[in-house]
């Protein structure tokens, strides 16, 4: 019997559809008629062993007990799943092949082989799993994926990766919630604080952004325009360029914060003749964005429509496994396989049914252009998420469905337009000894921009009144004539507040925001802090924690936010540390590091933070009132207390787990 695990029921069902027919319902699995059988776990059915199950003392919060370090790690079944768990323990036992069926990510590729591990599957049963990789739920491509097994061995780094991020989460979450939630009490704060290797560092981004903000004092500054003129009868602008004499009165972005001096040179080039000292018109052009990935999505989906990061994520999951509208979303990837090229004109035709706002885009596509994103080498165990064949009435889309759909249909549909290409033009010019500089770009090919809403004229980046998309057909040498100096005055802006598409942009692209200049030449822009499908959650999870609050769109840290980091010292609050753990992850699944590689400097440095959190009382504490995350209940009696106690127990060891 063969045996198909996937790593929930929708997953399982689409791939039984393939099956022979005709099928067999049983609790927890389906039978097909060739005696294959599909069974599934509901996501994670095992989690890690609470710290009591290593000692029983450890039910207890003491100092004396840390750092908790499991010499012998465990695993235990999720009470909610425990009976699907038994499902899949009898199947294994009857099956003579099985075939891992987990989303296709390092957490998919564990949370399956945690399961045959744990059921004890071993030998040459254990040694012959196959592994199947679905990130399409079409019945076709269901097929061709069954038909194209691999050997669940070529995949097990991103097994190992995961379970390293798994357990490196329980040591640091565990440890470090226990030790400043005891350290807390004594400074009065009764609540549990919870730290976590990336979603205290996630916090520390936003209360350093609302510090910075408070902290902000704006300053005037000066600019210097040039109205000018040409011998034809031309009008355009230029903005001054200070020279290094003029260094003494700048910040150190550049900005002339003397008013004096500013308006003497105003008073030098009024009514002055001026000479082009150099020309260029540079034609450029720029390819359509690549197809999303889900944080990218995640954050246009922000932008546009002011959807936050877990409900385009639940969005996503709706549209590829209800209605099949679109592929595996929990994609880090934004290139695309070239096998997938053959199949665009029926994904266009599709969208054109699906999104009727799209036809006409459609229609218009070259089919024929191949854009940078057909790629094979840039794609790994899961592609982009791009739009499928698959066609449904529209009307069956809720209002979020057919936002987040559009957006990727329309990515996928710019891959076949041709580029945007424009020009840029600048001219320098010098009025009585001073240089000045004009800029514009003119749109020459509106290209794929015409999906995004057409062109916009771009504004000169010299000026702050009007438009400049042209400049006058000037060469070196040509005379021109100053009509007017104007000075502008302006202010300085402080930092803008975190929102979600800039918190998930923080997220992704975290080397802007590590401190360590080695570290931030080690890390490349897709490198950033969580993964595609946890970075949603982990936002949340500061919210629901009463971490962060929202002001409208703008992100905030509330006052024992702002305390728990101000608590923690800088290692624990900065991303360095959980970047440099990300990387490191990644190098686990490229083969270039090992698990104890990981996991023995980690265990070292916890080591030390514990000792520091036990060093001192946190003081940022004091005052501070611990809010509950959940409505307050009223106590009925001595026994609904004492279940309300225990409930607040279990309440902490999650926190501390996570």
């Amino acid at each position: 019997m063969i045996l198909y695990i996937a790593e929930k029921p929708s997953l399982g069902r689409a791939i039984a559809a393939v099956l022979p027919k005709p099928h067999k319902n049983e609790d927890g699995c389906i039978r097909a008629s060739d005696g294959s059988v599909v069974s599934w776990c509901i996501g994670h059915l095992l989690e890690q062993a609470e710290p009591d199950a290593y000692d029983e003392r450890y039910k207890s919060w003491q100092l004396a007990h840390l750092p908790i370090i499991p010499d012998n790690w465990k695993l235990e079944a999720k009470p909610k799943t425990r009976k699907q768990l038994a499902v899949l323990r009898k199947l294994v036992k009857e099956a003579d092949q099985l075939v891992h069926a987990g989303d296709p990510d390092r957490e998919g590729q564990l949370l399956v082989d945690e399961v045959i591990d744990y059921l004890g599957v071993k030998g040459a049963r254990r040694e012959g799993v196959k592994r199947c990789l679905i990130s399409d739920l079409n019945p076709a491509a269901v097929r061709k994926a069954l038909q194209q097994l691999r050997d669940n061995r070529e995949f097990m780094p991103l097994s190992v990766s995961a379970l390293a991020r798994s357990r490196a989460d329980w040591l640091y979450g565990i440890n470090m919630t226990r030790a400043y939630t005891i350290q807390g009490r004594q400074a009065g704060y009764n609540g549990v604080l919870s730290v976590g290797r990336v979603q205290t560092p996630i916090l520390g981004l936003v209360v350093r952004r609302d510090q910075e903000i408070e902290a902000f004092r704006p300053v005037p500054y000066f600019e210097v325009l040039a109205l000018l003129k040409t011998a034809a009868g031309e009008l355009f602008k230029a903005r001054w360029l200070p020279s290094e004499a003029c260094r003494p009165w700048q910040d150190e972005e550049g900005r002339v914060l003397s008013r004096s001096l500013a308006e003497n040179v105003v008073a030098r080039i009024h009514n002055q003749p001026g000479s082009v000292v150099s020309a260029s018109d540079k034609r450029k052009q720029q390819a359509a964005p690549l197809p999303y990935s889900l944080s990218s999505l995640q954050i246009d989906a922000a932008k546009r429509f002011g959807l936050n990061a877990k409900r385009v994520l639940d969005t996503c999951q709706g549209l590829y496994e209800k209605h099949k509208l679109i592929t595996y979303p929990r994609s880090d990837c934004r290139y695309l396989p070239a096998e997938h090229f053959s199949e665009a004109a029926a994904v266009i035709g599709a969208v054109g049914f699906c999104c009727p706002g799209l036809a006409v885009a459609g229609q218009q596509a070259d089919l024929s252009l191949r854009s940078k994103t057909w790629n094979d080498k840039r794609v790994e165990a899961h592609h982009a998420i791009i739009p499928t064949a698959k066609k449904v009435d529209p009307t069956r889309l809720s209002s979020d469905e057919q936002k987040v759909y559009e957006l990727i249909a329309r990515q996928y549909i710019a891959q076949f337009y041709p580029a945007w290409c424009y020009s840029d033009r600048q001219l320098d010019i010098e009025i009585s000894g001073g240089l000045f500089r004009a800029r514009a770009r003119q749109t020459l090919d509106p290209g794929w921009k015409l999906l995004f809403g057409g062109v916009k004229r771009a504004v000169d980046a010299n000026t702050d009144e009007g438009e400049q998309s042209a400049l006058p057909d000037l060469k070196k040498g040509d005379k021109v004539q100053c009509t007017e100096g104007c000075l502008l005055e302006k202010m300085t802006q402080p930092a803008k507040s975190f929102t979600d598409a800039t918190l998930l942009a923080a997220m992704t692209g975290i080397a802007r925001f590590v401190k360590d200049p080695e570290l931030r030449k080690v890390l490349k822009e897709t490198d950033g802090l969580g993964t595609e499908a946890t970075r949603a959650g982990i936002i949340e999870l500061l919210f629901r924690r009463t971490f962060l609050q929202r002001d409208g769109k703008t992100i905030h840290a509330t006052d024992t936010g702002r305390a728990l980091i101000n608590s923690l010292p800088e290692l624990a609050t900065q991303p360095d540390m959980t970047a440099r753990w990300e990387s490191q992850l990644n190098d686990i699944c490229q083969r270039v590091t090992s698990y104890q590689g990981f996991m023995q400097p980690l265990t070292e440095s916890l080591q030390q933070l514990i000792v520091q959190a036990c060093a001192g009382v946190p003081e940022a504490l004091r005052g501070v009132r611990a809010v509950s995350s959940q409505p307050p209940r009223r106590r009925k009696s001595s026994s609904a207390g004492s279940r309300k106690k225990k409930a607040a127990q279990g309440t902490r060891r999650r926190a501390a787990a996570s």
